[in-house]
């Protein structure tokens, strides 16, 4: 973990160095009070040296306003670096993300993957920045006091200095309660924000049903957590502070009763005594600053133990033989292909399906039968477990799943639209479009003369998710996306179904047009929708049950019969 850690400080090698060498300097200074003290007492007061008392303090003047400019330097740049090293793992983690399976998303909250990108982030940041500092500078600092001390009095020193391994021995003990109750303390604020995003982002159903009261219940829940597990974390910090606190402490009980005998004995001067008290300080100081350093080390470990529990999650992988294609033809099959989601129920079952180029194949039955799973299949979504899928006569593990998926079109119930421009959003579909051919897209999507109506016209932003559009015009949107891109497979999974019936007509004219010339895979509890499809699969409990066009599945009487029936009783 700490080779992972070290490795983003080498993009900022320079100015890490540059760093860590006024780090050092800022740490030599802090000895020269002390040295000059001591020398004032011992030699300049008594002996009325008044000019060099004067030009001393000057000096000292001088170094710290230099110490000054370095502190800033250190402040600035070294927060710079560490700003700079955060916004690296989030664009790496990003970019990881972006190759996940849809799996790691099953299984993983939105908000709790912000909370690592955010929160996390910011703390590694703060630990990349100040963590070389301190260890440098208060490791230098012990170091030096302590050989400046035993130049004054090397018994005193050791005397003082057995505290140490008491010191550390407390900070070990505490140090792993410290970790594991900082770790629960951020998993409660990723519980936090994953509730805070699907509450936000389900507020207008919240609002439909009346429902404020049990949302904020559920916050609640998540909020009491959060504070139990900072009131834990707060609780081994206290121990840690307070024990570390009281060792300390005792190194001034220390140098106060030890040194005022060896003053009584006459073992050492009284302004040697003196340098030492003041000196005493410079070493306490480091060791404090190694002690509070704890906490944001806590923290900064914690998170990015977190990041690299995301970027150690395998990624999508195209199989080693796997081929780039080009433009496919779409005869889709399906041979033996069995798969299920990991729960060790199988969501399809042995399904086999033939799907000629350019035909429209629709797949209907009961919730839950495996329809969309089909359809999450062919993009290369999941890898099934046993069986093969085939396109044009190739498995798509032998095909790059970029490749694989430039040639496939989605339309789905649930549409997603960014929070950008109309014209941004149907260029999803084809970043490199001109202008001309995002308009003719979104005239064969019968959008175009509802978009010139708008005063900004393509350059009309629409909010998160569409929310300034209606169902009907979001669907269009989407559909004006698949024309884009132009892809010879298209799926469409429920894209109808939300919709009342007089916009779901004229929604059906653009998907009509969509589908011409096009391997078409509809999904469709709507049997209106698919009657004209030149074959339907009943699909129930993960198997085919029922396979033809509409007129033999209604003259076999049989399960699409009875669904088409009572569709269509009262008519």
């Amino acid at each position: 973990m700490l080779k992972r850690f070290l490795s983003y400080y080498k993009p900022h090698k320079k100015i890490f160095i540059m760093d860590m060498t006024a780090s050092l300097i800022v740490a030599l200074t802090a000895i020269l009070y002390p040295i000059i003290t001591r020398v004032m007492l011992n030699d300049f007061i008594p002996n009325a040296k008044y000019k060099m008392i004067i030009g001393f303090g000057l000096l000292l003047l001088g170094i710290y306003f230099i110490r000054m400019l370095l502190n800033f330097f250190i402040q600035y740049y070294g927060h710079v670096m560490g700003v700079r090293m955060q916004a690296q793992m989030r664009s790496d983690m990003f970019n990881h993300l972006e190759k996940l399976p849809y799996k790691f998303f099953d299984n993983n909250e939105t908000g709790k993957i912000m909370s690592r990108m955010t929160n996390d982030l910011m703390d590694i940041s703060e630990l990349a920045h100040h963590g070389p500092e301190n260890i440098l500078i208060s490791g230098i600092s012990v170091i030096v006091s302590f050989i400046y001390l035993w130049t004054i009095r090397w018994e005193l020193t050791l005397i003082v200095f057995a505290c140490v391994p008491l010191l550390i021995l407390i900070s070990l003990v505490l140090r792993k309660r410290m970790r594991e109750a900082f770790m629960q303390s951020r998993k409660s604020i990723a519980v936090i924000n994953a509730s805070l995003e699907s509450s936000i982002s389900g507020i207008r159903v919240t609002k439909a049903f009346n429902n404020s009261e049990k949302e904020t219940e559920k916050f609640e829940q998540g909020n009491e957590s959060f504070v139990k597990a900072r009131k834990s974390a707060y609780k081994a910090m206290g121990q840690f502070h307070s024990s570390t606190t009281f060792v300390t402490d005792i190194f001034n009980v220390i140098v106060l009763i030890a040194g005022g005998l060896f003053l009584y004995n006459g073992l050492i001067t009284f302004p040697d005594y003196s340098a030492f008290i003041v000196s005493i300080n410079l070493f306490i100081s480091p060791v404090m600053m190694l002690i509070n350093f704890m906490e944001q080390y806590q923290n900064g470990v914690t998170g990015f133990r977190r990041f690299i529990e995301i970027m150690d999650e395998e990624p999508e992988k195209d199989a080693p033989d796997s081929q780039r294609v080009g433009k496919l033809g779409g005869h889709i099959e399906f041979r033996n292909v069995t798969y299920g989601y990991g729960d060790d129920k199988d969501v399809l079952k042995n399904i086999s399906i033939n799907i000629e180029k350019g035909k429209t194949f629709a797949l209907v039955g009961p919730s839950g039968g495996g329809k969309t799973t089909i359809c999450h299949l062919i993009p290369h979504f999941y890898d099934v477990e046993s069986g093969e899928i085939l396109i044009d006569g190739v498995g798509i593990d032998k095909m790059t799943r970029g490749s694989l998926r430039e040639n496939i079109g989605i339309v789905q119930q649930d549409v997603y639209l960014f929070n950008a421009s109309i014209k941004d959003n149907i260029l999803y579909g084809r970043p490199d479009a001109t202008e001309d051919e995002v308009i003719e897209a979104a005239k064969r999507a019968n959008i175009h003369d509802y978009v010139m109506t708008l005063p900004e016209g393509y350059n009309t932003e629409i909010g998160e998710r569409g929310v300034r559009l209606s169902g009907g015009q979001k669907q269009r949107l989407s559909i004006a996306r698949v024309f884009l891109k132009n892809p010879p497979i298209l799926i469409l999974d429920e894209a109808t179904s939300a919709l009342d019936n007089a916009t779901e007509i004229l929604i059906q004219q653009s998907l009509d047009e969509l589908c011409r010339g096009r391997t078409t895979i509809v999904v469709a509890h709507r049997l209106s929708t698919v009657k004209n499809a030149d074959e339907i699969a009943v699909i129930s409990d993960g198997q085919i049950i029922e396979q033809g066009t509409h007129e033999e599945l209604i003259t076999l009487d049989g399960a699409y019969a009875e669904l088409y029936k009572m569709q269509f009783k009262n008519q």
